[in-house]
């Protein structure tokens, strides 16, 4: 029975409004999360969309289509129209009704179904026929190993996920390694729940948690978990390093098993640690239809060597070349790794056929109340511009005017305020433009990390800032990822990458370490300019979170 103080409103296109007013608004949130992507977030009304996608990984996460109609019909404020749980029950029921399998006895792979109509209707595709080798019985079609990836995302296309139940291939095994840390228990039920006892149906997916709440321990668990050799991939020589040292302290593993593969070196061993810039760095003069391996020459470190396990640390930054690369080598165990699932290229699908399903996901504010995250305080300052800037913006491009509110110079006077009211606070001042953040650093005397600092140097800053002996530090989007700065719990984001959620719930994220305690998050925001509009878009993710933004025009 429906009740008009309920928050929610379900729409027959799979859209939901949730209404913030609603003293039930919470409850609702969490349970329309699991099965539903934010899409809009102003302050009153927050829209959310039920996707075919958003739905499949409901259902590996073992929610049924009636936990999704309960939780629709429970929060409507109206009735929920049939075709809406109808569609919800056909969606779900969808995924597993095609299997890749294995024949134990010649390794050989099958696609089957119980379903002949489905089989004879999903091998009539002509894309999908291409990926299809002789048809075995009436049930089963043989499938080239190499066709396994590529297979599954022409049938995510058609709408039909496919349970890939076909296992893995013999690995290296690593010397016996063990833990020295203890696992907190959410990250043991994540490893848990993508390792799946070992099974057939496990061994690949993608586990969501915060930044902060030690993604890097629970890659290491599945490395302990699968004792097989490990190529680990990070963002940026200072993750890779970043992983590396946390191999050495949380494990007993001999060093001279870990080596690092990037621009600095090329030391291939058992665990293997290499960043995406290499794995992508694409030889000059080769054309662009060229074999993806004589483009992208240092891909074949994925074929070069009998891994066991590949760890995609921030997953949702996977480039495509290395979708492309996954996409031969599902017989190998993947852990993918994100505090967000979101991509801005829309690539999720991508994600989900090639890495695997959603196999955990913990809401941010769960973890803030256990206290393994800081609570955090988020304030969108907008920023004023003078008459002349402001005159400037209107008379500017269409394509200049982002980087004319970015960089407004009325934003130097606010960041002072700041710095003054935080003036016994770690701070970190983040933005997009590199010219932006030198005049800021000049201005304050502060270090200053980019993209052209060398390595050497930015594992120096960021120490000094590890160890207190400089309060600010100004970073670009180098710092955006795994980049562990515990120290931190004040970040001002003056400039992003227009309207990115990822970047902006990867920033917060620099300042939740519990260390920090209360964690203090502001973005300055020209008014009345376009970067107002990017920073609604920004922050929509961070409100499925459960963080709410305060809206001041200047700093009081």
């Amino acid at each position: 029975m429906t009740d008009p103080t309920n928050p929610l409103i379900v729409q027959g296109d799979l859209t939901v409004l949730l209404e913030l007013a609603s003293p039930r608004a919470d409850d609702a949130r969490a349970a329309l999360s699991r099965f539903a992507e934010l899409e809009r977030a102003p302050e009153h009304i927050h829209t959310y969309r039920i996707s075919p996608l958003t739905l499949w990984n409901a259902a590996v996460a073992g929610l049924s289509p009636g936990d999704v109609a309960s939780t629709l019909t429970g929060f409507a404020k109206y009735d929920v129209a049939p075709s809406v749980l109808a569609e919800v029950h056909d969606q779900m029921g969808r995924y597993g009704r095609l299997r890749l399998v294995r024949d134990h006895d010649t390794a050989a792979l099958a696609l089957t179904s119980s379903e002949p109509a489905l089989i004879e209707e999903v091998s009539r595709d002509k894309s999908v026929a291409l990926y299809l080798g002789e048809r075995l019985d009436g049930n089963r079609f043989a499938v080239r190993m190499g066709d396994r990836g590529v297979l599954k995302q022409e049938l995510l296309r058609l709408g039909w996920p496919v349970a890939d139940e076909a296992g893995y291939d013999d690995a290296d095994d690593l010397v016996p390694v063990n833990m020295t840390a203890e696992l907190r228990s959410y990250q043991g039920d994540a490893l848990q729940s993508w390792w799946a006892d070992g099974g057939e149906a496990g061994g690949n997916g993608v586990l969501v948690l915060p930044c902060g709440a030690g993604k890097t321990v629970i890659g290491l668990g599945a490395l302990v978990t699968t004792g097989l050799h490990t190529l680990i991939i990070a963002t940026s020589i200072s993750s890779a390093r970043q992983w590396i040292s946390e191999l050495l302290a949380k494990t007993d593993i001999d060093p001279s098993l870990v080596g690092e593969y990037s621009s600095d070196k090329k030391d291939i061993r058992p665990i293997t640690v290499a960043t995406y810039q290499i794995l992508t760095h694409a030889k000059r003069g080769v054309p662009k239809d060229a074999d993806i391996f004589e483009r992208h020459p240092h891909l074949a470190l994925f074929n070069d060597h009998n891994w066991g396990l590949v760890i995609y640390d921030e997953v949702h930054l996977l480039p495509a070349p290395v979708f492309r690369v996954t996409a031969r080598i599902q017989s190998v165990r993947r852990l993918g790794l994100t505090a967000t699932l979101v991509r801005e290229d829309g690539r999720e699908a991508d994600v989900f056929s090639l890495i695997g399903p959603k196999r955990f996901d913990v809401p941010w504010k769960e973890l803030e109340l256990l206290g393994w995250i800081a609570p955090a305080t988020c304030t969108e300052v907008r920023v004023r511009l003078s008459d002349d800037a402001r005159m400037q913006y209107a008379m500017a491009e269409p394509d200049e005017r982002p980087r004319l509110a970015a960089t407004a110079a009325a934003k130097f006077d606010v960041l002072d305020q700041l710095l003054e009211r935080h003036r016994d606070d770690m701070v970190l001042i983040i933005g997009q433009y590199v010219g932006q953040l030198e005049t800021i650093a000049e201005r304050l005397g502060a270090p200053l990390i980019t993209g052209k600092t060398p390595q050497r140097a930015r594992e120096e800053r960021f120490q000094a800032f590890r160890d207190g002996d400089i309060p600010v530090l100004v970073v670009s989007k180098v710092a955006n990822f795994s980049i562990d700065l515990p120290q931190a719990n004040v970040a001002i984001q003056v400039s992003g990458q227009f309207g990115s959620r990822q970047e902006e719930a990867q920033r917060l994220g620099r300042i939740l370490r519990p260390q920090g305690g209360q964690a203090s998050f502001y973005t300055l925001v020209a008014a009345e300019t376009v970067e107002q509009n990017f920073a609604l878009n920004r922050q929509r993710f961070l409100a499925e979170q459960g963080y709410q933004y305060d809206i001041v025009d200047s700093v009081v």
